[in-house]
């Protein structure tokens, strides 16, 4: 099967590679990126989808997905099938769904979670929305990637049950940097409460994961950028709204986020709410 890709980064880099190694054909493309092992580089996004049977998109944000399309739709081939593996919201989703429909083209909604190592080795978790057949068409792919959950048969059924994830990545994240300061401050080691409190009751995969980051921060590779997890935590806050649901702790998690933007690190790793709360201590009244 080939596969085109756009969005070689952080986490599609890896998915694209994982796809290569396990037999696909995938040409790639991204303006930044280039020569991953496996993937063939394209001179442009249209390129790499010339001929694809299936096509993946692992871009930021809902308006580089809408900018992709613009750039491909004339290239895709009638009856490929669009994965969309970014965090756009269901309402971009099921725009973009809407514009690849009139050309004659499927789109399934598969965003995804796990982080980049397990983007490597294909056990990611993947959150489904799409048509039936068009599910079917890409599932060899979907498969390659992780663990398939199949949530609704419409693009953006995947996406709201994403939001969901990501109001407890952000939740989860924004907590572990104020416990680890919580515990600087008190005088403690805050290495040996990592150690001690990731193995009760207190234990989440981001305070396993971002806490072991925050442990070494700011000589941290990025995983996930500040600015993303602030993306994630406006479209969550935003379709909460949509259906009249209060979630207080993802708006004080998208405060403390916005925080650290202002402070300058929002193209820093997100184990950064550390240092947000750190500066919040310094500055606070005491």
């Amino acid at each position: 099967m080939n596969v085109g890709w756009i969005g070689l980064g952080a986490m599609g880099g890896p998915m694209a590679g994982q796809l290569a190694r396990s037999g696909f054909t995938v040409t790639g493309f991204d303006p930044v990126v280039r020569g991953l092992a496996g993937v063939a580089d394209a001179p442009d996004a249209a390129a790499a989808v010339t001929g694809a049977e299936v096509v993946g998109l692992m871009v930021a944000t809902p308006a580089q997905v809408q900018a992709v399309l613009d750039s491909v739709l004339d290239a895709l081939t009638e009856g490929a099938v669009v994965l969309v593996f970014a965090t756009i919201g269901p309402d971009s989703a099921r725009e973009a769904a809407l514009r690849l429909a009139e050309r004659g083209i499927g789109m399934v909604d598969a965003p995804v979670s796990g982080g980049t190592v397990r983007a490597g080795t294909g056990e990611l978790l993947l959150m489904v929305g799409g048509e039936p057949a068009a599910v079917q068409r890409a599932r060899p792919v979907l498969d390659a990637l992780g663990s398939v959950h199949v949530v609704g048969p419409e693009p953006g059924d995947g996406q709201r049950l994403k939001l969901v994830n990501q109001l407890l990545c952000g939740v989860h994240v924004a907590v572990a940097g104020e416990a680890l300061a919580y515990a600087e401050a008190m005088g403690l080691d805050p290495r040996t409460c990592w150690e001690v409190l990731r193995g009760g009751a207190a234990q989440s995969f981001m305070f396993n994961d971002r806490g072991a980051r925050m442990l070494d921060y700011p000589e941290v590779p990025v995983s996930s950028a500040v600015d993303i997890i602030a993306k994630d935590l406006g479209l969550v806050t935003d379709a909460a709204e949509g259906v009249r649901q209060p979630v207080p702790l993802a708006d004080t998690a998208l405060r403390l986020f916005r925080d650290g933007q202002s402070e300058g690190l929002g193209r820093t790793d997100d184990s950064a709410l550390v240092e947000v709360a750190r500066l919040a201590r310094e500055s606070g009244p005491g």
